[in-house]
């Protein structure tokens, strides 16, 4: 009998006529999934729309009890969290032997932010502004999770969040579009590697029959589809109600930027937008993302989510949410097993037509036989690859480097003259005070795949590591919870030291999925344990360890320094350390707008106007009584061991037309003492438009290396799309009237700038439908991918009186 890979082979031969060099892969992988359908069973197809999710069991992952029986019988196309190079390779072998369709199994799970090695948190990722060293990032997570046998990952999730209560803010790029859309396509490169996101893009180039994409790259996901991030109250699973310009300027263009990058997966969202649940939400999975943008990649539901079309009210049991779902184009059925008990029936009461379903097939082979398990169903568990390609030492320094770049310093006040930070290994005694550093598990943070606290670094360690031969005391302090009984304790530690590092924030099971927060403030006794410990009078340096923005006013008045960390993966403590004692200096930007108070929230740097914008000398302006309506670290913050000044800002015109581009230039200088990272910066205004319009929008970002007293120029440039916005109507558009355009080091310290676009004869011009609002070509660089735009409505004469 032929083995598993003669076999797969086999079918190849007899179903797959000879393709010529000139084809692209992608059309390859049509017409063999066309092929493989015609000798599929309904009952088979439903299977193959069906994932089930794995358990643990002593030696790992395991599939469900009765899961190599839905195996053999072809009622499971995919698996969750089910991985091992030796335990895959035994299934696969069942699927392929054993099945009578022999069709392979895909493995998936969520691979956030590492698999073994872990990486900073998303929040934190984005907080480097550095999509190259993300990607590099993503890259070694696929090289990690494929040696263990998957092919699929959920990740990464490109929601908008302007809302810090809800938990999931961690898991994302933060509240900024622009910025967003960069870390998506940046990951799903890294993830998918070219080869892959070529054939779905349909650029492929052409190749011999015989070739396969490399075995360690994997299917992105973007999730969640779509406005995840606002949902109301900060609430896990919340409604979200959003406008048709703010969902199509705000929170679809990161799925967009994906989309144009390759991803062969999107996950449909929990949520409901005007009354319709994703899950069941055909305008916008069939007509928008299938037909507009012209995707081509897999549908999948999240945890549940076809089922949960029951509880929201618009499906009165599981055959009518079965057929809605599919109807929306929603291809896989996570979890529930709706799909494998209900379409084979509707299919047959003629309720689903039997196209919807081949279609859902149809696009799960192309995936499967994309990654080339048609050809050899084992390459990707190599048991010596999973012995040998995880947590290593290059893995290792490219984590801590991004956890480098990724911290955040909020505030590095002088004392005596001279800032706290970097601290001297000469500092004498150093206290290390908070629970939170010492406890290996947050330093990896939430959706850690493989990622084991014993492997990663502590910050406590770190500063143990690198604190030479000073003398380095712990106390514990106080704990995330309402503990007090070793603050005094860390008092009086203090009060010996030369100075003292307190650790504060969240642990992290406090954020991610369903961990959302009614009080962003620092919880438990935590800030009770700084005043103690800062009334002391020693320099004191505060490292937040969480996965939200926190609001810490009192801290941010009183306490010297502070350095947001976030959750930095593995090397936390290494790079902590780094940072600490200047071996680094940082340079990471925050991504998110840190609130003063919770009552702040929703906060976020390109929000609209009102028509009475908020001013301290009127009263009847839009702030609050008791509270500053700023925040209290704007969108793109960021502080450095150095100084940078930012100078001469110049247009290369004061007129554009709509058709052409400007180029936005400023000299950037480092006037400090030593060598540092600058993340330049370009925002937009459109000052007067039919709709209301953001009071700035980032546009563009640089980050640049700079030596002491070196001076760079920096140039942008600016066209069509990014002067557009979405009217009522859903068209993409732009108007002439002037701009003004600001160039800094956050979205606040900026210097401004004007032009004007101008075209007598047209109102409005309105850009395709179906262009991406921003592109990355391979390499990251930003591209300008907008088809010229077109008149849509002649200028009017006005007649004044």
């Amino acid at each position: 009998m032929l083995n598993a890979r003669l076999r797969c082979v086999a079918i190849i031969l007899l179903l797959v006529p000879f393709v010529g060099h000139a084809q692209t892969q992608y059309r390859r992988a049509e017409r063999f999934a066309d092929s493989v359908l015609t000798r599929m069973t309904l009952e088979e197809k439903a299977g193959q729309l069906a994932q089930y999710r794995g358990h643990s069991g002593l030696t790992g992952p395991l599939v469900p009890e009765g899961g190599e029986a839905d195996i053999r019988a072809g009622r499971v196309g995919s698996f969750l969290s089910v991985f091992g190079a030796t335990y895959t390779c035994g299934l696969q072998r069942i699927a392929v032997n054993e099945s009578r369709s022999h069709i392979p199994l895909l493995f998936a799970s969520d691979v956030i932010h590492g698999f073994r090695t872990m990486f900073p948190v998303p929040l934190a990722s984005a907080s480097s502004w550095d999509p190259a060293l993300v990607q590099r990032a993503a890259r070694v997570s696929a090289i990690e999770a494929t040696a263990s046998g998957l092919h699929w990952t959920f990740a990464p999730m490109v929601d908008i969040a302007r809302d810090p209560r809800w938990g999931r803010v961690v898991e994302g790029a933060g509240e900024d579009p622009y910025l967003g859309a960069a870390m998506a396509a940046a990951q799903v490169r890294g993830f998918q590697g070219q080869e892959l996101s070529g054939m779905i893009r349909g650029d492929g180039s052409p190749a011999d029959s015989s070739r396969l994409v490399p075995s360690d790259v994997m299917l992105a996901t973007a999730k969640h589809f779509v406005a995840y991030g606002a949902a109301e109250g900060g609430r896990d699973y919340n409604v979200a109600e959003v406008s048709r310009p703010t969902l199509s300027d705000v929170y679809l263009p990161p799925f967009h930027a994906a989309a144009v990058a390759g991803t062969w997966s999107v996950m449909a969202a929990f949520n409901e937008i005007a009354g319709v649940p994703m899950h069941a939400n055909r305008a916008l999975i069939h007509d928008l993302l299938r037909g507009q943008w012209k995707w081509k990649g897999l549908l999948v539901s999240d945890y549940t989510g076809v089922m949960e079309l029951i509880p929201h009210g618009v499906a009165a049991d599981s055959a009518e949410a079965a057929r809605l779902a599919l109807r929306a184009g929603v291809d896989v059925d996570m979890v529930s097993g709706i799909y494998v008990s209900e379409l084979p029936r509707l299919v047959r009461d003629s309720v689903v037509p039997l196209n919807d379903v081949d279609d859902a097939v149809r696009r799960i082979l192309r995936a499967k036989y994309a990654l080339g398990l048609f050809s050899d169903p084992y390459r990707f568990c190599d048991t010596t690859r999973e012995k040998t390609q995880q947590l290593t030492p290059a893995h290792r320094a490219l984590s801590r480097q991004l956890a480098r770049e990724s911290a955040v310093l909020l505030k590095n006040a002088p004392i005596g003259g001279t800032p706290v930070l970097p601290l001297s290994r000469s500092v004498g005694s150093l206290v290390v005070i908070g629970a939170l550093a010492a406890d290996a598990r947050s330093m990896i943070g939430n959706w850690a795949a493989e990622g084991r606290a014993n492997e990663a670094v502590t910050v406590l360690d770190g500063i143990r590591r690198a604190a030479g031969s000073g003398g380095v005391t712990y106390v514990r302090g106080a704990d995330v919870t309402s503990d007090t009984s070793d603050i005094q304790h860390a008092v009086e530690a203090a009060r010996d030291a030369d100075a003292v590092v307190i650790v504060a924030g969240e642990r992290e099971d406090q954020s991610a999925e369903a961990s959302s927060r009614a009080s962003i403030e620092l919880p438990g006794m935590q800030e009770e344990l700084i005043k103690r410990v800062s009334a002391v009078g020693k320099p004191v340096v505060l490292v937040l360890v969480n996965g939200r923005p926190l609001a810490i006013p009192w801290e941010a008045e009183h306490v010297p320094a502070i350095l947001e960390t976030w959750y930095l993966g593995s090397e936390m403590g290494t790079a902590v350390a780094d940072l600490l004692f200047g071996d680094a200096s940082p340079s990471g930007k925050l991504p998110v707008s840190v609130p003063r108070a919770t009552g702040q929230v929703p906060i976020y740097y390109n929000h609209r106007n009102t028509g009475r914008p908020p001013t301290a000398s009127e009263k009847y302006t839009s702030k609050y009584l008791d509270l500053p309506w700023t925040p209290l670290y704007p969108f793109g913050h960021g502080l450095s061991y150095t100084t940078f000044a930012y100078s001469n800002l110049r247009l290369s015109a004061s007129r554009m037309h709509p058709r052409d581009s400007i180029i936005v230039s400023v000299d950037v200088a480092n006037t400090g003492g030593r060598e540092g990272d600058e993340v330049v910066q370009l925002y937009v205004q459109d000052v007067v438009a039919s709709l209301t319009r953001p009071v700035k929008e980032l546009r563009g970002f640089q980050r640049i290396t700079l030596a002491a007293g070196g001076m760079r120029t920096m140039s942008f440039a600016l066209g069509a799309r990014d002067l557009a916005f979405t009217d009522h109507a859903g068209h993409l558009v732009i108007e002439p009237g002037v701009f003004r355009v600001f160039a800094g080091g956050s979205s606040e310290s900026v210097l401004t700038g004007r032009f004007q676009l101008v075209s007598p004869r047209c109102a409005q011009w309105m850009i395709p439908a179906a262009t991406p609002r921003f592109a990355w070509d391979a390499k990251g660089v930003s591209v300008p991918r907008t088809a010229a735009p077109t008149c849509r409505e002649k200028a009017r004469r006005v007649r004044l009186h």
